[in-house]
């Protein structure tokens, strides 16, 4: 049984996903951490799947990367949840393939877990070194300012595309959700703050080479107040995970 699960969510990444799983075999490898890579082809449109199956190949890691895939196009959220059905390990981490974050930040994820339920990546961490073009700036300040208001959630930053769990609390936290698509992130947190979960945030260097389209930000915003009106005012999640309790995710056989 795996120690820790890495889940690589793709969408049209064929550039990118063979180096993405090379490189986080080779740091986990190097940590002596026993582990799998999970990458999950959110409906790409190009080469993903292919790449990712030829890496795996000519790598000879066939026992340890699994290539999920499904269409049409489903959203990030749902490519975690679909990485996480197919996980085997103690520690789950997900991280983003356009390795916009440098899979060199998992061995310290991981390790901080033995003092926390969930660490996350913040751009907002005084130590963080964040790249980013100054529109797409000033719009994750406003995103992040609004979610904390609207979900009253401590975390400084929901977005960045790097967290780690115990696998005990994303079971947890998924037996809740209902988000797929653009505020997952931010769904994860509202619910961990309902469960009272530990969570602690870390430094991260990131490169955001891409702005946000506007399509995707008036997603992420109907997907934050579809959030704040299920925990604050349907008390949804609270009543889900109190009726689901002691339920979790199977884990796939060995």
């Amino acid at each position: 049984m795996p120690e820790v699960s890495v889940i690589l969510p793709a969408h049209d990444e064929e550039e990118n996903i063979g180096r993405a799983i090379s490189l986080v075999h080779r740091i986990m490898k190097g940590l002596s951490y026993d582990h799998e890579i999970v990458v999950v082809d959110d409906g790409s449109s190009d080469n993903t799947f292919s790449e990712a199956v030829k890496a795996r190949s000519s790598l000879e890691l066939e026992s340890l990367v699994k290539v999920v895939r499904y269409a049409p196009n489903r959203g990030k959220g749902y490519a975690i949840r679909k990485g996480f059905e197919n996980s085997r390990g103690d520690y789950v981490v997900f991280i983003d393939s356009d390795l916009d974050i440098s899979p060199n930040h998992l061995g310290h994820y991981v390790g901080a877990l033995r003092g926390a339920d969930i660490v996350a990546a913040s751009k907002f961490h005084p130590d963080s070194r964040v790249e980013s073009p100054a529109m797409r700036k000033v719009l994750s300040l406003a995103y992040h300012w609004l979610a904390r208001l609207l979900l009253g959630i401590s975390v400084t930053d929901t977005q960045a595309g790097l967290k780690a769990f115990k696998r005990e609390a994303l079971e947890k936290v998924m037996s809740a959700m209902v988000v797929k698509r653009y505020a997952f992130d931010a769904e994860v947190f509202a619910i961990a703050e309902i469960c009272k979960f530990k969570v602690k945030e870390l430094p991260v260097h990131i490169n955001l080479r891409a702005g946000f389209s506007g399509r995707n930000v008036a997603g992420m915003l109907v997907d934050l107040l579809g959030i704040a009106y299920r925990k604050r005012v349907k008390h949804y999640y609270q009543k889900i995970l109190e009726s689901r309790a002691g339920a979790a995710y199977r884990r796939p056989p060995r």
